[in-house]
């Protein structure tokens, strides 16, 4: 994945917390109440990591609207040492695709840039209303609307304060503890991903009465495959917002393996030997794959609808 060297970020859709404080001081309880952890492995002592935190809000329900018919060769976190540099951040940093390319937090900058143009004049097409959601960079952890954000839970979107939450060593972790290859576009995939459970909540797809259920047909999975299916739309689109150049197989390559990696089945294998579908929270990597596919061949929200039928 190229971001175009010339186009001009907007780093103030990334508000930049690391080396700060955390603050942890009484209140939130470690994420608990509406924005509480949902744990990827099933049973025993799975697992924290995870790719979204909605407070087990989950989709029920058809989708408003009308309907539509220079990178490092391995892709490493390039830029990024864990924490912030003294005196740096992204307003000072990131400025242009030039710098998206050469340095992680950019990275981050120009996909949120992106996908929020996306989804932005998509459902202003569609008579909507699209509005902004900042993503927050922080080390270690800081406090959310949902309660206390920790890099051992991975990135989420709490529908709280409307913010994405995200420690970039992540993307390290997503190769080094859940086997994917890695790429900067599979860190792409996962801030779409985080990016989709935002218009879920615009679209008032988040928080119903099915919201506690698990399970491999249960809408915890329901949810989490529709927001695959909402980043396969963006980066169909991606090229068009004007933040990136030409995507190759090989970047579709790498968000289809991080969606593989992070598959309930493939975890709980991996992590307590076993697979227990009862447990599953975001599908198995089969599914997780199928429905970033099917988003990404159609470019459109609305074959994303997993409320229903077989998943």
């Amino acid at each position: 994945m190229t971001f175009n060297p010339n186009a001009q970020l907007d780093p103030t859709q990334v508000e930049d917390r690391r080396g700060e404080p955390t603050g942890v001081g009484g209140g939130f309880g470690g994420g608990g109440g509406f924005g509480m952890p949902i744990a990827v492995g099933g049973g025993g002592a799975g697992l924290l990591i995870m790719l979204v935190i909605v407070a087990l809000n989950v989709f029920g329900g058809a989708l408003t609207g009308p309907s539509s018919s220079s990178v490092p060769a391995d892709g490493s976190a390039a830029g990024y040492n864990g924490r912030q540099v003294a005196g740096s951040s992204v307003a000072e940093t990131c400025r242009t695709g030039a710098d998206a390319n050469s340095r992680t937090d950019c990275l981050v900058v120009g996909v949120v840039n992106s996908v929020q143009s996306y989804w932005s004049n998509e459902l202003t097409r569609r008579g909507l209303t699209y509005s902004s959601a900042d993503t927050v960079l922080y080390s270690g952890a800081t406090q959310a609307g949902c309660g206390l954000a920790q890099t051992a839970e991975g990135p989420f979107y709490c529908p709280v304060d409307k913010k994405v939450y995200l420690d970039v060593s992540f993307f390290d972790e997503l190769h080094t503890k859940f086997g994917a290859q890695g790429g900067r576009f599979a860190d792409a995939y996962v801030i779409a991903h985080e990016y989709g459970h935002h218009v879920q909540d615009l679209l008032g797809l988040l928080g119903n009465a099915r919201s506690n259920t698990v399970g491999q047909e249960g809408g915890s999975v329901r949810t989490e495959l529709q927001a695959d299916c909402f980043a396969g739309v963006w980066s169909n689109h991606a090229v068009q917002t004007g933040y990136l150049q030409q995507l190759t197989s090989s970047d579709i390559s790498q968000a289809l393996d991080a969606a593989a990696a992070v598959g309930d089945d493939r975890i709980q294998q991996e992590t307590q030997g076993r697979v227990t579908p009862d447990s599953f929270t975001h599908g198995t990597s089969q599914q997780r794959e199928h429905w970033f596919t099917t988003g990404y061949q159609s470019g459109d929200l609305t074959t994303c609808d997993t409320s229903k039928g077989n998943l």
